[in-house]
């Protein structure tokens, strides 16, 4: 029996193509269950890094979430509008905008903590498994960026 040839150049044996599809997938799954509480999926990822720590700077927020300003300062006017943050220039350093969260962005944390579990039980998959694979493609982002 001969070998068989890996096609190297096949849709379906790309990395990439594999994140992207993940990607989509899981994201088309947070939509109906963050829809309820006004948020987009990347609304979510900064409300996400607000709740663990607040204030923070637009500088500060970018880095952690690996956003430009240009991606992140509509994002944060949004959440503004929905009085879930609030925005205000650095009394030391104008240059430097602080976001904090209203009143509203933290009694949402809360109602918030019952999207992960969600999450878990829509993608069928234990715990460990997710754990896993989260692990995997941190390793995936640091390969992927080893200057940073």
């Amino acid at each position: 029996m001969a070998d068989e040839q890996i096609n190297v150049l096949s849709l379906e044996n790309q990395v990439c193509f594999a994140l992207a599809i993940a990607s989509r997938s899981v994201n088309a799954i947070y939509r109906p269950i963050l829809e309820p509480y006004g948020l987009t999926h990347p609304q979510y990822l900064v409300m996400l890094a607000l709740w663990d720590r607040s204030p923070r700077s637009v500088k500060d927020l970018g880095t952690e979430l690996q956003l430009e300003p240009a991606t992140l300062s509509p994002l944060l006017k949004r959440l503004e509008s929905a009085g879930l943050v609030t925005r205000e220039r650095s009394r030391s350093d104008e240059r430097v905008l602080h976001i904090s969260l209203s009143e509203t962005g933290v009694a949402l944390r809360a109602e918030a903590e019952t999207v992960p579990p969600r999450i878990v039980e829509k993608l069928g998959m234990s715990l460990d498994e997710l754990t896993a694979l989260r692990t995997s493609l941190w390793r995936v982002i640091g390969a992927a960026h080893p200057a940073d």
